[in-house]
């Protein structure tokens, strides 16, 4: 589908409004990554009104992205630690059958 035919949806950073071309039925999700984004951009304005919006986008940027690499290395000891727990009890469950 061409952007051309895609929806949109307004969001707003830092007072700042952007038309997005997105999937249907992804708005909300938009919108809810916006809310977000806007939020980490106006909690680092507030640390420095100094900084300019360009720089806030990219400290903004990379603070959401080392949330996300947390959350992944999490996720995947989690993941790790399901396997040996099911390893564990395959186990189990074999010697106990024998």
């Amino acid at each position: 589908m061409s952007d051309a035919k895609r929806p949109t949806t307004e969001i707003a950073l830092l007072g700042r409004h952007y038309t997005i071309a997105c999937d249907p039925g992804a708005e909300d999700k938009l919108e809810r990554a916006a809310r977000y984004l806007d939020r980490a951009m106006h909690g680092i304005q507030s640390q420095s009104n100094a900084l300019s919006n360009d720089r806030v986008t990219v400290m903004a940027a990379l603070n959401i992205a080392h949330e996300l690499l947390e959350v992944m290395d999490e996720k995947r000891d989690y993941e790790a630690e399901l396997t040996r727990l099911g390893e564990r009890l395959d186990g189990a469950l074999k010697n106990r059958s024998t």
